[in-house]
């Protein structure tokens, strides 16, 4: 049975855009109060807006998690401003595949940075806040969510590095769940396969094309369907935790 997120706090990066705006909407249909990070201060306010017109409750912040100052101060200002955090979705992330020979490394330093380090650092951050939240009402539990993927799973030509990112993003997860869910942080994954969303738009042009390839003419993911589980893992009661859901279009092979 589903339970209204009333009273809590959610924080979620990568915001500006896909499935983090998509999932800030659903947390606050919900009944959290979201504070929502990014880099583009301009999408984070129309975020805002759109979600208080509906009468949630928003606070953007600005920042780049892949600095950690910035990924603490992230957290702490949604805690002196909304008061508590019951809820992380570690989403941010960046997707730049191609072949290992001859890759233009600074692709991996981003992935790295992003998808790993700043994932890192806002887990960090926010996990004495987690366990506060877990200890201390209404609902006395916590969750951080941490954003995966099909290639979290599955290596492929083509994307080793990322490849790589996000399969230590599954590793990390486990290895944390372990560690905190007796005191009530509930660890979660989620590893989306194809979805509509900017990912693709930063591959360079000719892995673009490539990439694009194995999905014609087939229904892939829209953001709203990662965002309705990420909903679905927040909203279930104290004692149950979904600690991992791989979604993929029903027409995704691999």
């Amino acid at each position: 049975m589903a339970e209204r997120l009333d009273g809590t706090v959610a924080l979620i990066t990568g915001a500006s855009s896909g499935i983090g705006q998509a999932a800030a909407k659903s947390l606050a249909e919900n009944g959290a109060t979201v504070a929502v990070v990014a880099r583009r201060r301009e999408r984070l306010d129309d975020l805002v807006k759109e979600i208080e017109s509906s009468g949630g409750k928003a606070l953007a912040v600005e920042a780049d998690v892949t600095e950690q100052s910035q990924a603490i101060d992230a957290v702490e200002k949604t805690v002196s401003e909304l008061g508590r955090l019951d809820t992380v979705f570690n989403n941010a992330g960046v997707m730049l595949n191609g072949p290992i020979v001859d890759a233009p490394t600074e692709e991996w330093g981003r992935m790295v940075d992003l998808n790993v380090k700043g994932l890192l650092y806002v887990a960090h951050a926010a996990l004495p806040h987690l366990l506060s939240a877990a200890e201390n009402g209404p609902r006395n539990v916590a969750d951080l969510i941490n954003t995966s993927s099909v290639a979290g799973r599955r290596a492929r030509s083509g994307a080793g590095v990322y490849n790589l990112t996000k399969f230590g993003v599954g590793a990390f997860s486990e290895s944390l769940r372990q560690e905190v869910t007796e005191r009530h942080v509930r660890v979660s994954l989620v590893e989306p396969g194809a979805v509509d969303t900017e990912l693709a738009s930063h591959l360079r042009d000719e892995i673009r094309e490539q990439s694009m390839k194995r999905f014609e003419g087939k229904d892939i993911l829209q953001a709203e369907d990662i965002a309705d589980a990420v909903s679905y893992i927040v909203t279930r009661p104290r004692h149950v935790a979904i600690n991992e859901i791989l979604i993929r279009p029903t027409e995704q092979e691999g």
